[in-house]
């Protein structure tokens, strides 16, 4: 027997950004094809067309290579199943709808939104859920008035007791009556399927032998099982991940949650391994695992690890997750995407020998890229500006004094480096026989405006020779 090889897909919606939601609905399903040496296909759901322009495909596409979420099949890499827009596929989806009308499966309806919506209204006056009377059921060509490309397609429902019924993945079997499905719509009149209808043309000729997606979708599921029955299809299987809450505890959503923005992270300073890293572990664990590379995640990703709740977002939990890859990551891949950063603050730092030392400095007190460009950018400009209540802590009195001694021994030094350095430090508070905190701190102070930074002889050495020597030079001048 051939090994199992699913086929899998991410099948978004451009809105102008990839949504964290489906990211990880992406992530899942890529995490599901690698593991089992499956297919990870991109459809692009673009039916939608006010909304699904050029500029939204491509920041999906953007949003999706960021976070190295490499498709096998869709966009840029067509295969035996395309094309992967479904704007390019209307002539299946109008094919496979003429052959449901023909099976007396589905009906051409001619009712209006605005008579639907009156019907609906009585049903609700009258207490009970609407459903579809049937008014078109009969009609073998158009009523009065009316043209045959104004019909909309509607899926016929079977008469009499019935349930659909399916297993998912992660939430069980799950059942609905016949009478809690209607006459649903499957095309519009102008030939544009809609969600219920496309998707499950496409799954089934794309192959496809899971569905994972949002618990929004669940409802969606029913009559999309009674599609498949009417075309003789044997469905795919499925598995429902739970929702993604905002802080305030509502649906993750982009009218209230800028964080819903892949990209937003990426602008901010968040690397993609962290934010793969904590996305995953919004609706799935491995034991009592935190920080997750992405070959465990390969390793160990099935849907048997997802859960029914819902995760919430928290930023702290990401920052924290960002720090621990500042720590895990080579210095050098750190240091690389860290230069954009200090670039849009106006510094010329790609190919400075400084960048890998200043990650490796800075990564214990930085939590995303962009705080860690703030507080290199002190090793970058010249000059700096003092923190008074610092400055009037430590440089006046008796530690002017100590940093005037430790200015001359360092300009003495034959090599700039972070032994010898140090050794000024030392060498100057033992003769004055004081502890190296009071030689440090003044340095330190001259030198980087403030109480905080890496050990001294490591800012000195980033600083560099020439500006240290000009930044103290300026402090002792200013002390008098």
């Amino acid at each position: 027997m051939a090994p199992f090889k699913p086929r899998v897909r991410f099948a978004p919606s451009p809105t102008g950004y990839l949504h964290i939601g489906g990211a990880r609905t992406a992530l899942f399903n890529y995490l599901y094809a690698r593991r089992y040496g499956g297919t990870f296909i991109l459809r692009i759901e673009d039916t939608d067309q006010e909304r699904s322009t050029p500029e939204s495909v491509e920041a999906i596409l953007d949003g999706l290579k960021w976070l190295g979420l490499d498709w096998d099949e869709g966009p840029r890499k067509e295969g035996a199943h395309g094309p992967y827009f479904q704007t390019q596929r209307l002539d299946t989806y109008r094919a496979h709808a003429d052959q449901l009308i023909s099976e007396g499966k589905a009906f051409r309806c001619y009712c209006t939104r605005e008579e639907i919506a009156v019907r609906r209204e009585v049903a609700e006056k009258e207490n009970r859920a609407y459903r579809y009377e049937g008014t078109c059921y009969e009609l073998k060509a158009p009523p009065a008035g009316k043209k045959l490309e104004d019909a909309v397609i509607r899926f016929r429902m079977p008469t009499g007791e019935g349930e659909v019924s399916y297993d998912d993945k992660v939430l069980g079997v799950i059942t609905k009556p016949y009478s809690d499905l209607d006459d649903w719509v499957m095309m519009r009149a102008d030939g544009i399927p809609l969600y219920n209808y496309g998707c499950v043309i496409d799954d089934h000729l794309m192959e496809i032998t899971l569905v994972a997606r949002g618990q929004e979708h669940i409802n969606s599921t029913f009559p999309q099982l009674m599609l498949y029955k009417a075309l003789g299809w044997t469905p795919p299987d499925f598995a429902h991940l739970p929702l993604i809450l905002g802080p305030d505890r509502e649906k993750l959503s982009k009218r209230k949650h800028p964080e819903a923005d892949v990209m937003l992270h990426a602008r901010t300073g968040i690397m993609p391994e962290a934010l793969l890293n904590f996305v995953v572990r919004l609706g799935w664990g491995h034991g009592n695992d935190e920080v997750i590379s992405r070959e465990q995640m390969v390793e160990w990703f099935d849907f048997d690890g997802v859960g029914s709740t819902s995760g919430v977002w928290n930023p702290e939990k990401l920052q924290w997750l960002n720090q621990q890859w500042f720590k895990l990551l080579p210095p050098a891949l750190v240091a690389e995407r860290l230069t954009p950063f200090l670039e849009a603050r106006g510094f010329q730092a790609r190919g400075d020998a400084r960048l890998e030392p200043l990650v490796v400095a800075l990564r214990e007190r930085s939590r995303t890229l962009d705080e860690m460009a703030n507080t290199a950018s002190i090793y970058f400009r010249t000059g700096v500006t003092l923190d008074e209540k610092a400055a009037a802590k430590h440089l006046t009195g008796d530690s002017l004094g100590l940093l005037r001694q430790a200015r001359e021994k360092l300009d003495a030094l034959p090599t700039w480096t972070v032994e010898p350095l140090d050794g000024v430090v030392k060498a100057v508070s033992e003769a004055a026989s004081v502890g190296m905190g009071k030689v440090a701190q003044p340095l330190r102070v001259a030198i980087t405006g403030n109480t905080t930074s890496p050990g001294i002889g490591e800012t000195l050495l980033l600083v560099g020779r020439e500006e240290a020597l000009r930044r103290i030079d300026v402090a002792l001048a200013r002390g008098g």
